[in-house]
């Protein structure tokens, strides 16, 4: 007599404490707004060294500039924040960017955050933030 064939096996059971999967990120989303972001560090580190040199009746000008683009990266900083950490991170990131000399560090913590999260997803991430031809 032949022996019957074993059962097949039984897929596991799913546990209700089991961690959910981790939210979709929208990729395009956070390489266009870290692209954003890294123009604007440049365009600070630009400017600071420019206020250094020009002449005493430009720097109220260059001044100017620079508090246009801190605004302009408090908006970005607070628009990646958001996607990369949360709303309550991505607003205080956004608040701290607006503080004169010190904010170019919250730019420069979302900025590696989403460079992480670019790299884990095997976006490659130049000087400039991920190239936009990597999306199409």
């Amino acid at each position: 007599m032949s022996a019957a064939p074993p059962p097949p096996p039984l897929s596991p059971m799913p546990l209700n404490y089991q961690t959910p999967p981790p939210p979709q990120v929208d990729l395009r989303k956070i390489a266009t707004r870290q692209r954003a972001i890294m123009l604007c560090i440049l365009g600070e580190i630009v400017l600071f060294v420019v206020m250094a040199v020009a002449p005493t009746p430009l720097r109220p000008l260059v001044a100017l500039g620079i508090g246009c683009l801190g605004i302009t990266a408090s908006v970005f900083t607070f628009m990646l924040g958001t996607s990369v950490y949360g709303t309550g991170q991505g607003i205080m990131w956004g608040i701290l960017s607006l503080i004169p000399y010190v904010g170019i560090i919250p730019l420069l913590i979302v900025n590696t955050k989403a460079t992480n999260i670019l790299r884990r997803h095997n976006i490659k991430v130049g000087l400039l933030g991920a190239s936009p031809g990597q999306f199409s």
